[in-house]
């Protein structure tokens, strides 16, 4: 397989496969089911940053390339933009690939923000790693 992402040089936060229920008549998978699964990948990496709970606040910039089909392997690569106080914004690429092709192809881009909340859904702060 070839994914050419640049600055994304590690595994995908999510991978999973299109399937009929996810499409359109027409067989075009719904804009919905992606922004859900790259919605889930970002919080992946949110929630392992914020090492607590996170809601998604805001999507931005968010931009549908091409079309992703039934039968696609979908990849989400995600690589975090900024780390607030109480927030973190993620960029989000999605890359699909038919199940008889070798390079996938870029199908999205978002940039996603999520905020780390307690369990009465109250945001909280972000405690960061130590170097």
């Amino acid at each position: 397989m070839s994914y050419e992402r640049p600055d994304y040089d590690h595994s995908p936060a999510l991978r999973t496969i299109a399937m009929p229920a996810d499409a359109n008549a027409n067989g075009d998978i719904f804009g919905g089911w992606l922004l859900s699964q790259m919605d889930l990948a970002g919080s992946v990496i949110a929630t392992q940053t914020a090492r607590a709970r996170v809601a998604t606040v805001g999507i931005k910039a968010m931009a549908f390339e091409r079309p992703v089909f039934v039968g696609d392997e979908v990849s989400c690569y995600c690589k975090t933009l900024g780390i607030g106080h109480t927030s973190i914004t993620i960029r989000i690429e999605s890359w699909a690939r038919g199940r008889q092709e070798e390079k996938a192809r870029q199908v999205t881009t978002g940039d996603f923000t999520y905020v780390a909340i307690d369990e009465n859904r109250q945001p909280i702060p972000i405690v960061r790693k130590e170097d």
